[in-house]
């Protein structure tokens, strides 16, 4: 490897075929401590960028430098191989090996580096510890759950102490309720990982809770990167519209009632417990007084964001809950709005989507 001195995360800018009329073209900085979430429909291109980051695929021009080292480099005939990059990844299937045992498999990256039987085996163990699923070290792959394989896999990726955590829809194999509840687990080990940290998926809860920006693939391009606000109040495209559709929260459920923070909203659900909250813009009103009938989800805010789309207008609102809130021009004129207006907004509670075990 060559060492790159322009930055200490992931620097990749490159182009790579996938048959006779697919082309990538990608270019993504993710310094160290921050995770990027990779968003885009079937067949974007997605899985081939996870490819070309891990080394499984060479790249056709460009170059991909990681932790100050080129690991791809045509024009200089500059290639690492996979089993020498230090690059954790997390496939969509985990790809645990079915013959070994599941502490085996935790430990098969270290042993490839080196790392000899016992010390490899003591580090898995330690990392099945902290991913709750200690138990599991003399099972196989096929003797334990869907849920318990994506924590594998995720120890498996860490335990080696990557330069890049690599994620190809770490979640998409789940059923709902495990998908929720590990996700959650999967915020936790993003925050304590210390380098970049790239997530794939077509998933927005995903992209939203869990990602610092947010990169939409489309037809094998970057078509917008930014934060979450920023796709929401600024989608360029209709597929950007579309994953944008969504206000999502972490809250806590009981008795008809989710806190978010100090603000309770009523919902129709009566779930208890850790839930997640989803709001489509278009569901949130926007009033200029108190709206008639006083319907129990409705409070002052102020306007802080005005995005036009088109006829459509998009809103953001401040404390006590930020809301990304759509309307029509026509409202926007006769409510007289514009950043720094008091407003107020309602949200039905039969238009609160909740699901539970966030």
């Amino acid at each position: 490897m060559v060492a790159n001195p322009v930055d200490s995360g992931l620097a990749a800018t490159f182009e790579v075929g996938r048959g006779a009329s697919f082309r990538l073209r990608v270019s993504l900085s993710i310094p160290p401590g921050v995770t990027a979430a990779l968003v885009g429909p079937n067949g974007a291109g997605k899985s081939t960028a996870v490819a070309a980051l891990a080394g499984l695929t060479p790249i056709d021009r460009g170059t991909i430098s990681l932790a100050g080292m080129v690991l791809d480099d045509p024009d200089r005939s500059l290639y690492v191989p996979p089993e020498a990059r230090r690059v954790g990844v997390v496939f969509q299937d985990y790809l645990l090996f079915p013959h070994m045992s599941i502490i085996d498999n935790v430990a098969f990256g270290l042993r490839s580096r080196g790392v000899d039987k016992a010390a490899a085996r003591t580090r898995a163990s330690e990392w099945l510890e902290r991913l709750g699923v200690s138990g599991l070290g003399r099972s196989k792959p096929a003797e334990i759950s869907g849920g318990q394989a994506q924590r594998v896999a995720l120890a498996r990726a860490l335990a080696t102490d990557p330069d890049l955590l690599l994620l190809d829809e770490p979640l998409a194999a789940l059923d709902v309720t495990t998908r929720s509840e590990l996700r959650r687990t999967l915020a936790e080990h993003l925050a304590g990982f210390p380098g970049p940290r790239l997530l794939i998926t077509h998933d927005p809860a995903e992209a939203f809770l869990l990602a610092d920006q947010i990169h939409i693939i489309e037809g094998g391009v970057i078509s917008q990167s930014g934060s979450a606000d920023d796709i929401r109040l600024r989608p360029r495209t209709t597929y950007a519209a579309d994953l944008a559709g969504a206000n999502l929260f972490s809250a806590q459920a009981a008795d008809g009632v989710a806190a978010i923070g100090t603000h309770e909203l009523q919902i129709a659900s009566r779930v208890s417990g850790p839930v997640l909250i989803t709001i489509r813009p278009n569901a949130v009103s926007v009033h200029q007084h108190r709206p008639e009938g006083s319907p129990r989800n409705a409070w002052p805010t102020t306007v802080e964001l005005i995005e036009q789309l088109g006829d459509r207008v998009r809103l953001r609102t401040g404390s006590p809950l930020p809301l990304t809130a759509e309307i029509t021009e026509a409202a926007r004129v006769a409510l007289h709005l514009e950043a720094g207006a008091s407003v107020w907004v309602a949200v039905k509670a039969t238009e609160i989507g909740v699901e539970a075990g966030q």
